[in-house]
């Protein structure tokens, strides 16, 4: 038993009861989260190896407080007690699929109907009054398979909506430029690909299929619309863990067209293989330190986020150097303690993973003192961003991080914490 030091509140991975919970420090610095069930009885998992300090990286990220998330997280909708807006809002266009992945939170490729047209207009229309302009994801299933997509990314343009991202395996897109055409077109601003590694035996196992080169296409596609690609490896341990250098580097040389890569460590709800052991957990300061070696990225470019909770990502932002190499614009020794605004989140993701409009490049080289004309430019059309997201899944799900989320989805008139709206049990 390690040392019980701080308290939250989490879930039976059975039967998804509220619990009351603790984090534990363990020797080495390994925080787990513990709860015991009165039917199923007690769960441990890990949150934290040890490789960065934790409290450092909490940021002075307040405890959840005694008496709340009682009822968390069923029949969620965003209660008097979340504390974050919405930064971005997920809605769900198909649940159709054209893929059968191993890992998929959505659970794609059933044979529920397409929601019609009008109903995703109405909800377009209701996010954009009542979430505060939010960065909206068009999801799925895989929601190219909906031939009219480009009409709903132009309806939500006109409904008010800044930014409009679309999630997507890209197999379409690089099969039919035409109807990528159309959505940037339309409007569509950033293309969040679906991209697990270098090697077509990482889709093979993850994904069913041979990829790899329709992906590459993809992003050959949009970087001829200029429509900004932000690459999202799912990271499944022993599967591509060791692929985490390959995609830095591919997304360097990619540049402008690739604007990020948005690493996922893998989690367990929706559809997955077996439920986990402790060996086949990802936390996020285990994909840090990965990164850190295989990138040679510095680990203080990596800062946690401000806008949900510390311990739910970070980013890390980077010049991109002729030479070879990336230059870190960003270091956790500097990072505020203050709590960000949706609306700021939501500006940064914008400003890195769209595609800049097209202007005159300065003279200035890449000196350590380049001019401030020089440095905007390269900002915008020469940088590159790292950023990642760890799901909580019924396992080790932490309602103290749930309270923050600012990633919601739009679910038949509610708005719902991501976690929250696919959490589902795990076999005993």
């Amino acid at each position: 038993m390690g040392d019980p030091f701080r308290k939250t509140r989490s879930v039976c991975p059975v039967c998804l009861r509220n619990l009351p919970a603790s984090l534990e420090r363990e020797e080495g610095g390994r925080i787990v989260l513990q709860r015991e069930c009165p039917v199923h009885g007690p769960f441990r998992v890990p949150v934290w190896e040890g490789r960065f300090d934790f409290e450092q990286w909490l940021l002075g990220a307040e405890a959840l407080p005694a008496g709340s998330a009682l009822r968390c997280p069923g029949n969620c909708g965003l209660c008097a007690e979340h504390e974050s807006e919405s930064c971005c809002v997920l809605l769900e266009v198909t649940k159709h699929c054209n893929l059968r992945c191993r890992f998929c939170f959505a659970n794609g490729g059933c044979v529920a109907d397409d929601p019609p047209l009008d109903e995703l207009k109405e909800a377009v229309r209701d996010i954009a009054v009542r979430c505060g302009q939010p960065l909206l994801q068009l999801s799925g299933g895989e929601p190219t398979l909906r031939d009219d997509l480009p009409v709903l990314v132009r309806f939500a343009k006109e409904a008010g909506i800044r930014y409009v991202q679309l999630n997507t395996n890209g197999l379409r897109l690089a099969r039919e430029p035409d109807y990528a055409r159309q959505l940037a077109e339309a409007g569509l601003d950033i293309v969040f690909l679906q991209f697990d590694g270098l090697r077509d035996e990482i889709y093979e196992t993850l994904r069913g299929a041979a990829l790899l080169e329709e992906k590459r296409e993809a992003i050959r596609v949009c970087a001829e619309l200029r429509v900004g690609v932000t690459l999202v490896p799912t990271v499944v341990p022993g599967v591509n863990d060791s692929e985490l250098g390959a995609i830095v580097a591919f997304a360097r040389e990619q540049a402008p067209g690739v604007r990020g890569v948005h690493f996922q460590p893998v989690s367990y709800f929706g559809r997955y293989p077996d439920r986990p052991g402790d060996e086949q957990r990802y936390t996020l300061d285990r994909l840090m330190a990965d990164l850190s070696v295989q990138a040679g990225i510095p680990a203080e470019s990596f800062m946690p986020s401000r806008c949900d909770h510390p311990l739910c990502g970070f980013h890390a932002s980077f010049l991109i150097d002729p030479a070879g190499g990336l230059r870190p614009l960003s270091s956790i020794t500097h990072s505020s303690r203050r709590r960000g605004h949706a609306r700021d989140n939501r500006e940064y993701v914008a400003q890195h993973w769209r595609r800049a409009p097209d202007e005159m490049r300065p003279t200035g080289d890449f000196a350590e003192e380049m001019d401030f004309d020089t440095f905007l430019y390269r900002l915008r059309h020469e940088s590159l961003t790292l950023s990642a997201m760890a799901f909580q899944d019924a396992g080790n799900l932490n309602l103290e991080r749930l309270h923050r989320c600012s990633l919601h989805v739009y679910d038949r008139g509610k708005v719902v914490p991501f976690c929250a709206r696919y959490l589902s049990p795990m076999a005993e």
